[in-house]
């Protein structure tokens, strides 16, 4: 099967007295059949860095921002090895009784 992955944005931290944002709070998960991966991270700017205001943003933006700061193909690629992981593990734990 082919991986699959999304990206979200959880949680937004913002400054009240310009409604700027300094945090996002962001989510990639990857599926790929039965299996899943995901990471979650948080990117953070300088307040007034990211100057859209809170009321016009979209996710797509919030996004862009969290690209610019992030490996995106690094992110997928480890969610990808994980995935790996799971289909093909080196390791296991447990009693032989």
């Amino acid at each position: 099967m082919t991986i699959s992955t999304t990206w979200t944005i959880s949680q937004l931290d913002r400054n009240t007295a310009n409604g700027f944002v300094t945090t996002a709070h962001w989510q990639a998960t990857a599926v790929d059949g039965e299996h899943t991966a995901s990471i979650y991270s948080t990117c953070s700017w300088a307040d007034g860095t990211v100057n859209v205001p809170y009321s016009d943003l979209t996710q797509a933006t919030v996004l862009g921002w969290v690209w610019e700061s992030v490996d995106k193909q690094a992110t997928e690629d480890a969610l990808a090895a994980q995935i790996a992981l799971q289909k093909n593990p080196v390791q296991a734990s447990g009693t032989p009784w």
